[in-house]
C-alpha cells in the first residue's frame, strides 16, 4: 500500500502548481510584478527556455523543453513502476516527475512556463521560478543525497 501512496504526490503537486500558477495569471500582466520584501517578489515570466531559462533565446529549446520532459516522465513512470528501489529514493523520483508534469502541462498548454517566484539580493538576481521547479529540484537534491549517503557501497574483492 505505501508504495503506491507516494503517487498522490503528483497530483497534489501538479494541482498546487496550477492554482499558483493561475492566479499568477489571474492577477498580473506578463512582465508584471508585485515587490513584497527586499530580497522576493512576485513577478510573471514566461519561460520559453529550460530550468530557469537555460536556453530560452534558441529556437531549438522550445521544441526540445517539450519532448524532452516526454521523455523523462515516460523512464521515471516505468523506473517506479517496476523498481523495488526504497521509499525515500522513490519519494525523490516522485518528486521530480511531480514537477515535470507541471511544467511539461504549461508547455503543451501555453509553449512556455510561467514563472513567478523572484528572489534577489542587492543586484544578484536569481532566476524566478515556480512550484514544480521546486518539485524538481528537491527531488534531484534528495536522490543525490541519498546517493551519497546511504547508497550501498560495492562490495571489494
Amino acid at each position: 500500500m505505501r508504495r503506491y501512496l507516494i503517487f498522490l504526490i503528483v497530483p497534489l503537486v501538479f494541482v498546487l502548481d496550477r492554482w499558483t500558477k493561475l492566479l499568477i495569471m489571474e492577477r498580473l500582466n506578463p512582465g508584471g510584478s508585485i515587490h513584497v520584501t527586499s530580497f522576493f517578489s512576485i513577478v510573471y515570466a514566461e519561460n520559453y527556455g529550460g530550468v530557469f531559462g537555460l536556453l530560452s533565446r534558441y529556437e531549438f529549446a522550445k521544441a526540445a523543453f517539450t519532448y524532452l520532459p516526454l521523455l523523462i516522465i515516460t523512464v521515471l513512470v516505468i523506473v517506479l513502476v517496476v523498481s523495488r528501489m526504497g521509499f525515500a529514493k522513490r519519494f525523490a523520483l516522485t518528486s521530480i516527475l511531480a514537477g515535470a508534469v507541471g511544467n511539461l502541462y504549461d508547455r503543451v498548454l501555453y509553449g512556455s512556463v510561467v514563472d513567478f517566484l523572484d528572489f534577489y539580493y542587492g543586484t544578484y538576481h536569481w532566476p524566478a521560478f515556480n512550484v514544480a521547479d521546486i518539485s524538481i529540484s528537491f527531488g534531484i537534491c534528495l536522490w543525490l543525497f541519498l546517493e551519497l549517503f546511504f547508497a550501498k557501497k560495492p562490495a571489494r574483492n
